[in-house]
């Protein structure tokens, strides 16, 4: 029997027009919609639970909905999304979406939103004009009105405190996400974009040279390592090894990349996985093995790392004695990062031993 499919989910963007779509209905019908429907910008639709509604006032009223992120691990899931909608007479039709409570402003450039707007992304956006013209349609209301959407998040000051919003110049709150409105268990839109958003800062910023992290403790060792850096040319690119160059490639003000790992991870990489989180640790090992017994002709090492449990196991057996294959190693990422980047990038690798020791350096 294979196993059971991983349920997707929405974005905070979807919710946020989930709950300008609610506030709206309850607004002009007086009615408080159990749930809502939504358009993803893909054209799939989904039904949405509303979670609270409140009248405001004659014109405005406050509807909330509980993001779920469906099986993938996120930090807004199960975070309430709200949004108060507000609609006065005007000459003309005309919608001004903020950011409220929660909700992050952008004061560093390089973003796709302006320094000083709202972090409400253009995809979330499209989805909150698009509950607004339904509304209008579906209750037959004249356009000559002034729409006014505040979205707020409740506890989203403290969810931002667990993102890399900061570095980012996203202050205040989370960010309003979503490119398609979904979220896909284990798909890696969302990590790919934090990658992108990065770059795009550093980029504004007039930095060429990035250091490439797996994750914040080898980022730790790597700001000691370069603290002449600014913050933002450091860049935490998880598994995704091939993705984060091709990011770096798009933008022309990028041209080195530093690439700083702990052992078992670059492994992996020397290997040319281009997701690293995918690659078989059984393989991964039997690889190193033979690499080690070609190097070494030491048939004991060799043994050693074929039966070792993990790349951290194996790396008690080869280091200090056999650092030619570390080196070996990271030569061998080097070259990998080279090609996928297609040569466009001066690389160089960085290997760490576990408690944060540089063990390789291809400068």
């Amino acid at each position: 029997m294979g196993s059971k499919p991983l349920k997707k989910g929405f974005t905070t963007g979807t919710a946020a027009a989930a709950s300008v779509k609610g506030a709206l209905i309850f607004l002009f019908s007086s009615k408080k919609a159990k749930q809502v429907e939504i358009r993803f910008l893909t054209g799939e639709k989904t039904i949405i639970k509303t979670h609270q509604l409140k009248k405001l006032s004659k014109n405005s009223c406050q509807c909330s909905v509980v993001k779920d992120a469906g099986d993938d691990p996120d930090i807004t899931h199960k975070a309430e999304i709200g949004a108060r909608v507000c609609v006065k007479n005007a000459k003309s039709f005309l919608i001004n979406i903020k950011g409220s409570q929660g909700v992050g402003h952008i004061t560093k450039p390089g973003l796709e939103l302006d320094v000083g707007e709202p972090a409400i992304n253009p995809g979330p956006r499209k989805m909150i004009l698009e509950s607004i013209k339904w509304a209008f349609k579906e209750f037959d209301i004249k356009e000559d009105k002034q729409v006014d959407v505040e979205i707020f998040v409740p506890k989203g000051e403290t969810l931002a405190r667990k993102t890399l919003n900061a570095r980012l110049g996203i202050i205040g709150g989370i960010s309003i996400l979503g490119t398609t409105g979904i979220v896909k268990p284990l798909s890696h839109e969302a990590y790919i974009a934090t990658i992108r958003s990065g770059i795009s800062v550093a980029a504004a910023k007039g930095i060429d040279t990035l250091v490439y992290t797996t994750g914040r403790r080898s980022e730790r060792f790597a700001m000691d390592l370069f603290p002449k850096f600014c913050e933002e040319a450091f860049i935490q690119t998880g598994d995704f090894f091939k993705a984060s160059i091709d990011e770096a490639v798009k933008k022309k003000e990028i041209s080195s990349l530093i690439f700083t790992v702990f052992f078992g991870k670059a492994v992996k990489m020397s290997l040319g996985y281009e997701h690293t989180h995918a690659a078989k640790s059984k393989m991964t090992m039997k690889t190193l093995s033979q690499w080690a017994y070609e190097l070494t002709k030491d048939i004991v090492l060799k043994d050693n790392i074929a039966a070792a449990n993990t790349a951290r196991h194996a790396f008690s057996y080869i280091h200090p004695k056999f650092d030619g294959l570390i080196s070996f190693v990271g030569n061998k990422i080097k070259e990998n990062a080279a090609t996928f980047s297609k040569e466009k990038l001066k690389i160089r690798c960085i290997i760490f031993d576990f408690e944060g020791n540089v063990v390789f350096d291809s400068k």
